[in-house]
């Protein structure tokens, strides 16, 4: 059984920065499991930067600590309407559907897990009450320098998007969790939080905090930059296309994507997947789908995690940690087009079980159509259906043809009181 410190180890190992972590060492002190939540609110596509949080969720899970995983619907349509109200329904079905399928792809299982729908509760009388006394707490400057970093600015902001920090403030409460987990962007909100929510009586949390990734192309990645990013359900040859464009200049380590996203994401997999063949990790002994493989080559030397492929010759090289990889890669010794096909090979397998397990699901396939229906699609045009009007009398392809001549008697019988008369009719 892991010791105090081993736990914490692997609770804060590979974050940015940790605010509160005496709280957090305190609870495993006192032998009681940390609780924690980590929010997103279902907006855009999701994208591989998911596999950055979800990665550490399983090192918590490892560690005892029970997670909440809050999708933030009623987040999502306040951030500036990035989410419909239409919409916002289907993609919170659709998130929950990915992120369930990424957790068992990598063997964390779910039951460990609970899944929480903001307006489950953002919506309650209790709630509501608490971001109005917040709102005669909190100035406009505060709300938004709190969402700076999270919230779209635009030129008139939208008083949704000052609300958006308070909500998440409240969230740590509602959700009674110990501390709140995600990127090192929500900084802001974070020390928000830990203002605020004391002044309305409520204890402060801790916060943890991870690195953010850069995108493919060496800025932030993007939900709505689709070059920045690789989809969950982006086939191969898009993949290949996608990490073919990437910023990945020789010797700089700086911005590049690639190997922030191999530090992040591939190596701790490798870690994982390596861990579960020695029966080691504290998850249950659970397989994942798909290939289980580490991403090291099968003759690569024992503590290998992630092996480049030299495609023109040369042999492949062999990693033990990322900080070796990386220096290689400062030194030159390692070109982009290796270091790009490795990722590019080790992002497929990764992606391959999740896009299975959507495509033999009917009603996961119908919710993503929902969600993000195809607005650009031209709608099918209907043919005209014929109504058949029938002729005037007398005339079409069945009338009788007569001839100017022709007449016809109609005799009337006379009837009492009238004489005999007779009526022609042309």
């Amino acid at each position: 059984m892991a010791s105090e410190e081993e736990k914490y180890h692997l609770i804060t190992s590979r974050l940015q920065e940790v605010l509160g972590g005496s709280q957090i060492k305190s609870i495993l002190a006192e032998g009681r499991a940390p609780r924690c939540y980590w929010g997103t609110a279902p907006t855009g596509r999701p994208h591989i930067g998911y596999f950055v949080p979800l990665i550490k969720i399983a090192d918590f899970l490892r560690a005892g600590v029970e997670v909440k995983i809050l999708l933030a619907d009623v987040h999502a349509f306040l951030d500036n309407l990035k989410a419909p109200l239409d919409l916002v329904t289907h993609r919170t079905k659709y998130y929950e559907c990915i992120l369930r399928t990424v957790f068992t792809s990598l063997g964390i299982p779910t039951s460990k897990l609970t899944f929480v729908k903001g307006s489950d509760y953002q919506l309650s009388k209790d709630y509501t009450l608490d971001v109005y006394k917040l709102s005669t707490l909190v100035t406009e400057h505060d709300a938004k320098k709190a969402g700076a970093e999270v919230v779209k600015q635009v030129e008139s902001p939208l008083l949704s998007g000052l609300l958006y920090p308070g909500l998440q403030a409240l969230d740590e409460q509602y959700l009674d969790v110990d501390f709140q987990f995600g990127g090192v962007d929500q900084r802001k909100i974070f020390t928000f939080a830990e203002l605020y929510l004391p002044r309305l009586g409520y204890s402060k949390r801790a916060h943890l905090m991870n690195p953010m990734v850069p995108g493919l192309m060496g800025g932030k990645m993007s939900a709505s930059d689709p070059d920045s990013k690789i989809d969950f359900l982006d086939p191969p040859e898009v993949v290949k296309r996608k990490i073919k464009k990437a910023f990945c200049e020789e010797g700089n380590v700086s911005e590049n994507g690639l190997l922030a996203f191999l530090e992040a994401v591939l190596i701790p997999v490798s870690r994982l997947r390596l861990e579960r063949l020695r029966n080691e990790g504290g998850l249950d002994g659970q397989e994942g789908a798909g290939s289980q493989k580490p991403f090291v080559a099968d003759d690569a030397p024992e503590g290998t995690v992630f092996t480049i492929t030299r495609e023109k010759g040369g042999g492949p090289s062999h990693y033990q940690n990322y900080q070796e990889l990386k220096d290689d890669f400062a030194a030159k010794k390692i070109h982009p087009g290796d270091l790009k096909a490795s990722v590019r090979d080790a992002i497929i397998s990764l992606l391959g079980p999740i896009q299975a397990t959507f495509f033999a699901n009917e009603d996961w396939k119908q919710i993503e159509q929902l969600a993000y229906p195809n607005l650009s699609a031209k709608p099918e045009k209907k043919k005209k259906e014929k109504v058949y009007h029938p002729p005037p009398p007398g005339k079409g392809k069945n009338a009788q043809l007569s001839s100017p001549s022709t007449t016809q008697s109609v005799c009337l019988e006379p009837t009492q009181g009238s004489s005999s008369q007779s009526e022609t009719v042309v």
